[in-house]
């Protein structure tokens, strides 16, 4: 290598925004780029007087990617700790002589920064879904948005706060992260955010990353030129990405996502820009970027299946969609829109029998909204006139007129939504159906002049205190009351409870 191109190596090492670590096969370090300073807490003289293996039983960094390298002899990427309180994204790639390990290079990149913003982000968002609780604000917004979310049938106090926070982020072009359980709406959720958006004219682009073929998704994402490869189209095809031009680009299950697509993923993020296969010009795409998963990201970037710097790229807007049972008052709405949508389809007009919607409301529903969607329709084919709990059959294989788990807890909370506890309890038509004159109501076990509403309250506070006393972390208690994680730490919180 001539001296110039030293020198311009040299420059480059020195202005990089990364952090330069050149280490020999035992560990010594031969050069730091001047930034390691303030990241390692060390000056870069004492960085190459001492070795990684040093650095890391002195607690300068941990764990060491260079040591990696040079045991496994492969590229390596890992988060490190640094002495100074700093979190790092730290890469590093073997050189090699013929079959000899020559030198390793790394890389770090410091993620404290952003990780500060996203601790902000996090607390401002428990503080405005708290002032939404105390306030008018709540009360106000959703009057707002009930005829916008008339096709979502948003009744819970939960949805509600999603929807108002989607509202609230759809005029900016911030990258939304949709989390939640397999069928619980992230795509309808999805289109309302672009309906809501400045983009509302433009196109939304759907994509299923695991419907489409490893193979195939380069040439599908990014689009190619004529000739790029055996069967390209003669004039070239715009890919997904330039289709979603001016428009919403929605990526569902972004897990699925192949590790080379990642990276040209990530680039086009970082720069607004993609390249076609078969073509050296990058194009410039606008779109709003809004993804979605029912897998932990985190848990796949450890497994080496998720590029960690794509994941923060990614996680800018975490919004988590509660499972179908944890949201009750939203099934009644939920049924009576799919029969009606069931009735129009096929030019007919059906309903449910007297003795569906005490099972309905029980149901737990693992497969959230589209599992109910699925089996009232395959009730609807099967059925007369009127369409029987015998014929509800969901993808455990009981029919929903069998479930009986829940039943006591589905009559208070469909009662509490009708205001009817009685109608229930004799099987009503529908949700909305009174009870006959004079029918007998059940007593329930409440304090004098304490309400349902209280009274449920202080049964679920009951639970969760002996769940509290008798198991160890909120996931345990999650497993055995079969609710997320997330569903236990919010009612601890709100009932002042805690553990041990």
């Amino acid at each position: 290598m001539s001296d110039d191109d030293t020198k311009i190596l040299k420059t480059i090492i020195d202005t990089a925004h990364d952090h330069f670590f050149i280490v020999a096969p035992d560990g010594r370090i031969r050069d730091v780029s001047p930034g390691a300073a303030a990241v390692y807490g060390m000056s870069c003289e004492e960085l190459c007087a001492t070795s990684v293996q040093q650095l890391e039983a002195d607690g300068v960094l941990t764990p060491s990617v260079s040591l990696e390298v040079i045991r496994s002899g492969r590229p390596a990427q890992l988060v490190q700790r640094t002495g100074t309180g700093r979190r790092v994204i730290a890469q590093a790639h073997p050189v090699f002589e013929g079959d000899r390990l020559v030198a390793v290079v790394s890389r770090s990149m410091d993620l404290t920064d952003l990780q500060l913003l996203q601790q902000e982000y996090a607390l401002l968002q428990r503080r405005f879904s708290e002032h939404l609780r105390r306030g008018h604000a709540l009360e106000s917004d959703s009057e707002a948005l009930e005829a916008e979310l008339d096709d979502l049938e948003v009744k819970s106090q939960l949805m509600r706060e999603v929807a108002l926070l989607l509202k609230r982020v759809a005029p900016t072009d911030a990258t939304v992260l949709m989390l939640g359980e397999s069928g619980v709406g992230k795509t309808a959720f999805a289109r309302q955010l672009h309906r809501w958006s400045s983009r509302r004219d433009g196109p939304f682009i759907d994509v299923n990353c695991a419907a489409i073929p490893e193979s195939l998704f380069e040439s599908e994402m990014f689009g190619h030129e004529k000739g790029a490869f055996s069967g390209a189209a003669p004039g070239g095809r715009k890919g997904l990405i330039e289709q979603a031009e001016g428009g919403t680009l929605f990526l569902d299950e972004i897990g699925e996502l192949p590790l080379a697509v990642q990276t040209k993923l990530l680039k086009t993020i970082q720069d607004g820009s993609i390249t076609r296969l078969g073509d050296r010009a990058p194009r410039r795409v606008d779109f709003r970027l809004v993804v979605a998963t029912n897998q932990d990201l985190s848990a796949r970037v450890e497994q080496g299946l998720f590029r960690l710097d794509l994941y923060y790229r990614l996680n800018v807007i975490p919004v988590t969609l509660p499972p179908l049972r944890e949201r009750r008052e939203d099934i009644p709405g939920l049924v009576e829109r799919q029969l009606q949508r069931l009735n129009r389809r096929y030019g007919r007009d059906k309903m449910l029998a007297r003795d569906v919607w005490q099972a309905l409301m029980g149901w737990d529903w693992p497969g959230n909204v589209r599992e109910l969607e699925n089996t009232l329709e395959r009730a609807w084919l099967s059925s007369d006139d009127v369409i029987q709990g015998d014929l509800l059959v969901p993808s455990t294989g009981a029919s929903v007129g069998q479930l009986g788990g829940q039943q006591r807890e589905a009559q208070q909370t469909a009662a509490s939504l009708t205001g009817d506890s009685a109608a229930l309890a004799d099987g009503a038509m529908s949700p909305a159906t009174p009870s006959a004159p004079g029918a007998a109501r059940p007593e329930l076990p409440l304090a004098r002049g304490e309400g349902l509403k209280a009274a449920l309250a202080r049964r679920e506070r009951e639970i969760l205190a002996d769940c509290c006393r008798a198991l160890p972390t909120t996931y345990a208690i999650a497993e055995h009351l079969g609710i997320s994680q997330p569903s236990v730490v919010r009612k601890l919180k709100q009932h002042g409870l805690k553990i041990g």
